[in-house]
This record gives C-alpha cells, structure tokens and sequence, in this order.
C-alpha cells in the first residue's frame, strides 16, 4: 500500500529533535522557526513534558468520558487560571477542525440559527462546517458547501453589521491573527465593534484561538490584545506541544445538557497529561515573557534586512513579507541554510512560528542566514 498523495514534501527525515532544533537521519541539525505549524510551544522534548507523559503511560492511557477523569478538572482549573477565563467551561476533543466544529454546532444549538460569518483568507480547519467557513475554495467539497456561510472583508464592520442585521446568523468566526491566511488581524476598533455588534444581534462570537493562542501572540490568546470577550474560544496546535489535543472554551452564558456534544478521543488521560504539562511549562519558565522579549528582539533586528515590506502579526507569530514569492527563499533556508520556516496563501510571506522557547540567539542565526540567502538569490 502507497501513501496517499496529498503533500509536497521536502527531502528531509528528522529522527530525533530538542528545543528548537531538529536532527535528521544524517545527523544534519536545522533550527525549528516553525514548529510544525506552530504546534510545538513549549520545546521539542520538554524533559518535564516527556515525563509527564511516560508517567501517564505507565498507569492509563486512555479510557472513554464515561467514567471519572480528574485529569480533565485539572486541566480546566490550571487553564482557566492561566489564560484569565476561570468562569468559563471547558469541552475537551482532539484537533483545532474539531473544536470549530464543536464551537459551531454549540453555538447553532445555542441560537437556533445555522448561517455563519467568516472571513476573506481565514483558514478553520478542514473538516465538515469548519472547511465551509474557511476561505479556500480549493479544498471545499460540494457536501461541504451545502452550509450557508457568508466571507466579509476584515476591518469592515458596516458589512458585518448589514448581516447579522438580518436575523439569520447563528455565529461569527474569527481567528485572533490569521494563519494560513497571512497574518492579517482586526484592528482593536473592530475587535470591539464586532463583540457589540454580534450582542445586539444575538450571535455567537466564536474566536478560533487554534494558532494564534497559547501564549504565542505575547498574550494568552491573541484576542485579549483587544480588550473583548468572546462567547466560545477554539484551541489545539500549542495545547499538546505535539500531543493531539483539543479544545473550546464556552462563557457562562451556555447551558450543558447530556449528549450535547461528545467525543471519543477528546479528553483522554494521556492527552491530559500532555495538557497540563504544557501550562506547568509555561509557568514555570515564564515563557509569555519569553514571547515578548524575544518578539521585540526580532522587530528590531529583522530591520537590518531592507528587502523586507513589513513584518505582520504578534508575539512568535510573525509574517516577513516581500515585494516577490518566498518559495526559492523558503527553499533555500531549509536545504542549505538548515532553517525551518513556513508558507502561507500570501505567496510573498515566510511565516516564523518557532516555539515559544526561541532565543535572541536563534533570532540572530535567522537573520545572518535570511541575509545571505537574500544575496545569494540576488533579491
């Protein structure tokens, strides 16, 4: 049997990686500024996370939400504490398309209402209503299109208004800096704007925090840079370092009722443990200001480099973008320069998502690299 031929992939096969480096099968190391689509957070191999979990396995793996798992209770507490949403509740699964998911189908349980508001270039997942509301029409199936989604322009709230004025718009779904899309954000103007106006409609304002969250943008969840609340939070890439996990986090204003949403993987004992062992890490080694020292690091430094246009995003979630497309550039980086970077539906920007364990010296060892590709390719 063949694989499935769905991803263009690059000569490379790591065997083994720590921190933010990553080791090959030819024992070449390549400095990780991308982390698996910004997945890894807290280090590759995280001693005190791969213990955590060796631990866990020792004693029960996994065992389904029908019997008592105070793992879980202690993954709510400590995430609630951490990300400031103590009153909030938690619903455990195992993906960011999954979360969507969950967060759509609550929020149309919630409301009654099934049209959702998305955004041009958001990315949400890739599965059933969370492929409808991403911006892609090249991986939207017909049995997906068949949900009702309007895309509006971001920063533009009279066209968001005019909808959800309509009556009909179950939810509105946002991430907190766009991924996939380009690191494109709201303003704080909108940010708030949005929050009043799916209130006064009685909408869902759903925040897909599955990249953008965790600490990465200097702030827990990116959304918080603006002052707002929102009603269902998303989660996974950063919640496991690695571990297949999952989440939404649902305001008070929900009611739970058995059945309403469930899972077979979500919530298992092992990925629990992985869970709380990334919050403990982030603890204790105080990485959010990690975050922001080293991000500010960049901003300065990635100034000695004139080719760029600007620098978009927050925190370790960053866009270099160009003035032409970073695919020989990218290239470059990762085959003779050893560094991991990443792509995005702009062609012109090198996504950098490193974890959130990053060093000024790795930020150094980027630019030195970023500079002499430049030249070498003669931009």
């Amino acid at each position: 049997m063949n694989l499935f031929n769905v991803y263009p992939l690059y000569d490379i096969t790591p065997v083994k990686a720590l921190d933010c480096t990553i080791t090959d099968n030819n024992g070449v190391e390549y400095l990780d500024l991308y982390s698996g689509h910004g997945v890894i957070s807290i280090g590759h191999t995280q001693p005190d996370y791969v213990a955590k979990l060796k631990n866990q396995l020792d004693n029960l793996g996994f065992y389904s939400n029908a019997i008592q798992n105070p793992l879980q209770v202690e993954l709510a507490e400590k995430l609630g504490k951490l990300s400031g949403l103590e009153d909030y509740e938690l619903f455990l699964c195992s993906s960011g398309a999954e979360a969507n998911e969950n967060a759509l189908k609550l929020a149309s349980f919630h409301n009654g209402k099934s049209r959702v508001v998305a955004f041009d270039n958001s990315f949400h997942g890739r599965t059933s209503a969370a492929v409808a509301v991403t911006d892609n029409k090249k991986i939207v199936a017909p049995i997906n299109a068949q949900q009702v989604v309007t895309f509006l322009p971001l920063n533009n709230i009279e066209l968001v208004e005019a909808e959800l004025a309509k009556g009909d718009v179950s939810s509105v779904i946002i991430e907190g800096i766009q991924g996939v899309g380009g690191l494109d954000e709201g303003t704080t103007e909108f940010f708030q704007a949005l929050e009043k106006a799916c209130k006064k409609y009685g909408a869902v304002l759903i925040l897909d925090e599955v990249q953008s969250g965790y600490g990465r943008s200097g702030k827990f969840f990116a959304y918080q840079h603006h002052n707002i609340k929102a009603d269902i939070i998303s989660v996974a890439k950063g919640m496991g370092n690695g571990f297949p996990v999952g989440a939404i986090l649902i305001s008070p204003e929900f009611e739970a009722s058995f059945g309403l949403l469930g899972t077979t993987f979500g919530g298992s004992h092992l990925s629990c443990a992985a869970g709380i062992a990334v919050l403990d890490v982030i603890e204790k080694l105080k990485l959010q200001d990690n975050v922001n020292e080293v991000s500010a690091y960049f901003f300065e430094q990635i100034k000695q480099v004139s080719q760029i246009k600007q620098v978009k995003g927050k925190g370790l979630m960053l866009g270099v973008e160009f003035d032409f497309e970073i695919g020989p550039l990218r290239k470059k980086l990762i085959t003779e320069k050893h560094i991991f970077t990443g792509s995005a539906n702009n062609k012109n920007l090198l996504r950098i998502l490193p974890p959130l364990t990053v060093k000024k010296s790795d930020i150094d060892t980027f630019i030195v690299a970023l500079k002499e590709s430049l030249e070498e390719l003669q931009y």
